[in-house]
């Protein structure tokens, strides 16, 4: 049987310290609210991690530094406006956060939220996610 390889997505893992922990930025999903990464397709005339940028800026109004290679990646589904899902890889970027704009292109579509690592690894609506979190911790320095 033939399945099809999952597409690719690019996601940014926004951080910025905070009391005892790292703050990871989550943001909602504009049609069901779920708590994710911001992240979309790549870009064929950028690398992958402006790409990164790209997302936490349009979805967030995060500015800040991408590191150039990436963190890891996780499996996830994307749900299309037509109700299917499919199946895609998330290569996952570091941010490291400078500056949160008041106005961006999706705002009043999302909503975000700035959490301890503890408690983004708890809320992350996607279990890969929560997962991917845990493994990658000790990372956000």
């Amino acid at each position: 049987m033939f399945v099809k390889p999952p597409r690719l997505q690019i996601a940014a893992l926004c951080f910025r310290p905070g009391d005892g922990e790292p703050e990871i930025l989550l943001v909602s999903t504009r049609d069901t609210g779920r708590l994710i990464l911001p992240k979309g397709w790549p870009e064929t005339d950028r690398p992958a991690s402006e790409t990164a940028l790209l997302e936490a800026y349009e979805e967030a109004g995060v500015v800040g530094a991408a590191d150039p290679r990436p963190i890891g990646s996780f499996r996830s589904f994307k749900g299309l406006a037509d109700g299917i899902r499919i199946r895609t890889k998330v290569l996952v970027f570091k941010i490291r956060f400078e500056k949160q704009l008041k106005t961006f292109p999706e705002i009043g579509e999302r909503e975000c939220h700035w959490l301890p690592l503890s408690q983004a690894m708890e809320k992350a609506d996607e279990p890969a996610l929560r997962r991917f979190l845990r493994k990658h911790r000790t990372d956000l320095t």
